[in-house]
């Protein structure tokens, strides 16, 4: 009996308990799903810090926070829809059509508060169509909604020959509800901080939100949980086609101009912001604040390549590498978590 308590043995213990904290504080940090994207933001925050004294000054600053709202509020449903489990390359067309046809509406002498929830509504319709065909016909979201895109970007082009709507004023109280001047910021980005809360809750702290992740992770796994897959995906589809509406009308509010070419390709950088944020192409994982800081990232590369002198086309030579990296760097976690379990 007394050997078991020698000093010898105490030390080993204490040793094999220490050895045995550090692994479970290895793995917790390893498990952060926003571990890529932190590290990745403050490499590039330094790296362009070194390349422009510009870029850490209010002015920069300013242009990021007015900007990101209108990647990040879309970037919200397309991490959500991922999450389910499908995609939407829909995006960038539904982006451009709640605007125009708010356009045509106010240009034509409709009721400026119709004219702006009947284009929110349409999306909410673009979203549930997108839905029902992906989930009831047994399609691919890729083909669906590559459909979807062609389709609705013709519509956008169709409805305004090709040219923006004349600047109506009976937009304006809607364009200092949407996007005020605040200072260093506008008020888009406070609405864009309320859906971050939002849709934060309704995905880490209710029902729906863990349905969202077991039908990403396993639809015939949810089925047998009594998880309907298919509503759940018609319901993704929705809010992200919603979201997509109304950033559009924040860019439009913003600009001054509802462009029949507004979205072009913003379904590519949807896409990478919430992958480099942590979301899964197979689905059944992601999170909000993982597109936040996805978002944040695409848009200081951005910033950053114009104030570094950088041409145009390198923001998605930049947005590719990111994207490669990111998927990478969270290959290498998940194996060095099995390696620690």
């Amino acid at each position: 009996m007394n050997e078991l308590n020698t000093p010898e043995n105490n030390h080993s213990s204490r040793s094999t308990g220490r050895g045995t904290s550090f692994l479970l504080a290895l793995r917790r940090f390893l498990l952060v799903k926003e571990l890529a994207s932190v590290i990745m933001l403050v490499v590039v925050i330094l790296i362009f810090y070194v390349l422009s004294s510009e870029f850490m000054s209010l002015d920069n600053l300013r242009v990021i926070l007015q900007m990101l709202p209108e990647l990040g509020i879309l970037t919200i449903g397309v991490t959500l829809l991922m999450i389910s489990g499908e995609f939407d390359l829909s995006v960038g067309s539904v982006f451009a059509l709640a605007p125009v046809l708010n356009g045509l509406m106010l240009f034509s002498g409709w009721n400026p508060l119709i004219a702006f929830i009947l284009p929110l509504i349409a999306c909410l319709g673009v979203g549930a169509l997108n839905g029902i065909v992906t989930t009831k016909l047994n399609i691919p979201s890729f083909i669906t909604t590559l459909g979807s895109m062609m389709v609705w970007r013709g519509i956008v082009l169709v409805i305004s020959s090709g040219f923006p709507f004349p600047w109506m004023d009976t937009a304006r109280p809607f364009q200092r509800i949407l996007v005020g001047d605040l200072g260093i910021m506008r008020v888009s980005m406070i609405w864009y901080a309320a859906l971050i809360i939002i849709f934060w809750i309704m995905l880490e702290r209710s029902r729906f939100g863990n349905w969202m992740f077991a039908v990403g992770g396993s639809s015939r796994a949810a089925r047998a949980l009594g998880i309907i897959p298919d509503r759940v995906k018609i319901c993704s589809f929705i809010i992200v086609a919603f979201l997509a509406g109304l950033a559009g009308m924040v860019q439009y509010m913003r600009l001054e101009a509802p462009l029949p070419s507004a979205g072009t390709a913003l379904e590519l950088d949807t896409i990478a912001s919430s992958v480099i944020g942590g979301a899964a192409l197979a689905g059944g994982a992601g999170s909000v604040i993982g597109s936040l800081l996805g978002s944040v990232l695409i848009r200081i590369v951005d910033s950053g390549l114009i104030l570094a002198g950088a041409p145009s086309y390198w923001f998605r030579v930049f947005v590719g590498l990111l994207l490669v990296i990111a998927v990478a760097f969270n290959r290498l976690v998940e194996r060095t978590i099995e390696k620690v379990r």
